[in-house]
């Protein structure tokens, strides 16, 4: 049985999917429909999976902070990108996937005091806190659902965290077309945090949908008020 919290989210979810008009340049097509249908909040057991790893990372203002700041205290949906990735079915899905998400969790009053995003680089050599400010645009402002967009100083910063996330990414040297450039290949991961820092959910861009997710947090609030 989905909750009134979480009925409203669904609802807001249908109403932005119906009608929601492209906002920045990651949402270059509609999401495409499940092929199944999610089981109901509450009907399943999201599984501790790992506990989420900590190291030092950057926000938008350049200072230095842990982690852990980010993925404590409130459900926290954490996915790995690089501001240039292009591939539809990878950065630019999960922009858009959290933007949904994110409205939708805005519109539900047992939701949105409980869950958090956070868009975490693993390009620091681009990827500065300005770059990463042109990324967010109007998402990294303040509100009852805060979304967080983070980068790390260096590669050496960085990937004790994509590591610990079982995160995977190459780095590749482009030789053609003059001078080389490094590339970036990886497989889309997306991780759902609950509020003791442990990972409940891992979702690839097969199953990444705004309703899955939602159904999950709906889940994770219920079993915390079971408790």
């Amino acid at each position: 049985m989905i909750r009134r919290g979480g009925a409203r989210a669904l609802v807001a979810l249908g109403l932005w999917l119906a009608c929601a008009l492209p906002a920045v340049a990651h949402d270059a097509e509609p999401l495409p429909a499940l092929d199944f249908e999610p089981p109901a909040p509450g009907s399943y057991t999201l599984h501790r999976i790992m506990a989420a790893p900590d190291g030092e990372v950057v926000g938008l203002d350049g200072r230095p902070q842990r982690l852990a700041r980010f993925t404590r205290e409130r459900i926290t949906l954490l996915g790995f990108i690089y501001t240039t990735c292009v591939d539809p079915h990878g950065c630019p899905l999960a922009y858009r996937v959290f933007d949904m998400v994110r409205d939708a969790v805005a519109a539900a009053p047992t939701l949105r005091d409980r869950v958090r995003l956070v868009t975490l680089s693993f390009d620091p050599a681009r990827d500065t806190p300005a770059a990463m400010r042109g990324y967010a645009g109007s998402r990294a402002r303040g509100g009852d659902v805060p979304w967080l967009f983070l980068t790390t100083r260096s590669a050496r910063e960085l990937m004790p965290l994509v590591e610990g996330f079982g995160q995977d990414v190459r780095y590749t040297l482009d030789r053609s077309g003059g001078a080389p450039r490094r590339e970036l290949a990886h497989v889309l991961k997306v991780f759902l945090v609950d509020r003791a820092g442990f990972v409940r959910e891992i979702y690839s861009s097969t199953f990444l949908h705004p309703q899955t997710v939602l159904n999950d947090i709906e889940t994770l609030v219920l079993e915390e008020r079971g408790r």
